[in-house]
């Protein structure tokens, strides 16, 4: 029985732990296309640098975050897409509108781990049989 236990807990663990796995991946590998869908959300236009002095701005962001930039005495807010030779711009405007959306993500993403954390908390454990033998009183 306490075999049983044992394997069952252990195949469980590893299930668990692929599933972390995968979703770490899978978040690594779309946090790039998440922070473009907010930014098209919020009014970006994607536009590819067709001047020289545009293309000599885009090289030197950062990746994967937003920055201010100023460009003939306007101040935009530029994403680069480095791999697709683009990049998200946006107005002051679209950039409060695009910090507001990445608020409400995290906001929801933190309620649905915290609705996952409640989930599994509340499993009734009691319903496997419970520890049997093995509770408190079955060290003795």
């Amino acid at each position: 029985m306490v075999f049983l236990m044992m394997k069952f807990m252990f195949k469980s663990l590893r299930w668990l732990g692929l599933v972390v796995l995968l979703a770490l991946a899978v978040g690594c590998a779309s946090n790039m296309q998440n922070k473009e869908n907010l930014a098209v959300a919020a009014g970006f236009k994607a536009i590819t640098p067709s001047r020289p002095d545009q293309q000599a701005i885009l090289a030197k962001l950062p990746p994967d975050k937003v920055t201010p930039v100023r460009y003939h005495g306007k101040l935009y807010y530029v994403l680069p897409d480095l791999q697709n030779n683009q990049a998200y711009v946006g107005g002051p405007r679209q950039y409060q509108a695009y910090q507001q959306l990445r608020l409400q993500q995290n906001i929801s993403n933190q309620n649905l781990m915290a609705a996952q954390m409640n989930e599994s908390a509340s499993m009734n454990w009691g319903a496997w049989g419970g520890w049997g033998a093995w509770g408190p009183m079955g060290w003795y």
